[in-house]
């Protein structure tokens, strides 16, 4: 999953993206507007509203062109009139500085959900290959060391998520409300019957850790770069 930072304070930038590399996104920082609007296009994109060559309220409408892509506007303006002016730009949310960590979290799974559909129809993502699994995220192909793994459409969710965030773990409470839109306890019981499922029809080559308390994590490594 990726998401683009637009923010010109090199300190914060720095904060956002140690936070949300943990988090297992895939962070890319720019620090202007004129980079924003012609960046390779990505999920999320956190846009500071005072950037140092024009108004970040400029940058989200022309975001706005991209519907796949939840845009949340990060700033210190707090009074409601200048919240308002970033939704109606197109904002998909707006968080005020200094804000938490979960807080922000949370923020991103939300619209995250809110534009699935509009990234279900985007062109296809490269295959995603960790260790002798190869995801295809646009066919929903699974396969482990050349041999297709048949999996239902929550287990593929499942597997997808846990990959695009390996090795981090996720919350389960993350994918009950990724995967399941809820976090009571059938829904919970659930999970735990399709991380086993998950288990079998991958086999050890793939392993799922269990870290108790907290939730699970996908081990098999990524392929190193070439070049």
């Amino acid at each position: 999953m990726r998401i683009t930072i637009i923010e010109d304070d090199d300190r914060v930038a720095r904060g956002l993206v140690t936070v949300l590399s943990h988090a297992g996104f895939e962070v890319h920082r720019l620090s202007t507007a004129v980079e924003a609007v012609h960046a390779t296009p990505s999920d999320v994109v956190l846009v500071d509203l005072n950037l140092p060559d024009g108004d970040g309220l400029d940058v989200i409408r022309r975001l706005r062109d991209r519907p796949e892509t939840a845009v949340i506007a990060v700033t210190a303006r707090s009074e409601e009139h200048e919240r308002v002016r970033g939704l109606r730009a197109g904002a998909d949310d707006y968080i005020v500085k200094p804000f938490g960590v979960p807080e922000l979290l949370a923020r991103i799974d939300a619209v995250l959900r809110r534009t699935r559909a509009a990234r279900a129809l985007s062109p296809p993502d490269e295959p995603l290959v960790l260790g002798p699994v190869r995801i295809g995220v646009g066919t929903r192909e699974v396969t482990v060391g050349g041999a297709p793994a048949a999996l239902t459409r929550k287990e593929f969710e499942l597997l997808l998520l846990l990959a695009r965030r390996a090795p981090n773990v996720v919350s389960r409470d993350v994918i009950l409300d990724q995967i399941w839109g809820a976090t009571w306890e059938s829904s919970s019981r659930t999970l735990d019957t399709h991380i086993a499922a998950l288990r079998h029809k991958l086999g050890p080559a793939v392993p799922i850790r269990t870290i108790h308390g907290v939730g699970y994590r996908l081990l098999a490594d990524r392929p190193e770069p070439t070049g």
